[in-house]
């Protein structure tokens, strides 16, 4: 058994598979769902995944082209040609970083949050809808420890 194997029991269940399998079916039908509800407000999938994150940010200043690019996991110039487009569609704002002129920093407009908040309650939603699936994989995740 090699180290990336190791924190697990030898042979896995069928009711460990089937829990996985029941996990991946109920995430990519949740991340299906998502991108469907972005298409609908003339969103790209990825364009709303930069407005969460732009939401989401903590921290003392608004979050940077690069520090969006790293929660992305994209490049950076690929980071700001998205800027760009949702700049062009009025739903996000590009400032300098007054403590350091070469850092560009993000926040949503009004239009955006608007947008956000409909697709995110919906998100909601459906993720409450598959609330069984994941309290499932849980389980089957603390009896995996178990058998350990």
């Amino acid at each position: 058994m090699d180290d990336a194997n190791a924190s697990y029991p030898q042979r896995l269940t069928q009711d460990d598979y089937q829990a996985l399998g029941a996990f991946r079916d109920a995430l990519r039908r949740f991340l299906r769902f998502s991108e469907s509800a972005a298409e609908t407000l003339g969103l790209t999938p990825q364009q709303h995944q930069a407005m969460l994150v732009i939401r989401a940010h903590q921290g003392g200043e608004p979050i940077s082209v690069g520090q969006l690019a790293e929660r992305l996991l994209i490049k950076n110039h690929s980071a700001v040609g998205l800027v760009a487009r949702l700049q062009e569609r009025a739903l996000v704002t590009r400032e300098t970083s007054p403590d350091d002129r070469r850092r560009v920093l993000l926040k949503l407009t009004p239009k955006a949050e608007q947008q956000l908040e409909t697709i995110s309650r919906n998100n909601l939603r459906e993720l409450k809808s598959s609330a069984e699936v994941f309290n499932a994989l849980l389980a089957t995740i603390q009896k995996i420890e178990e058998r350990r």
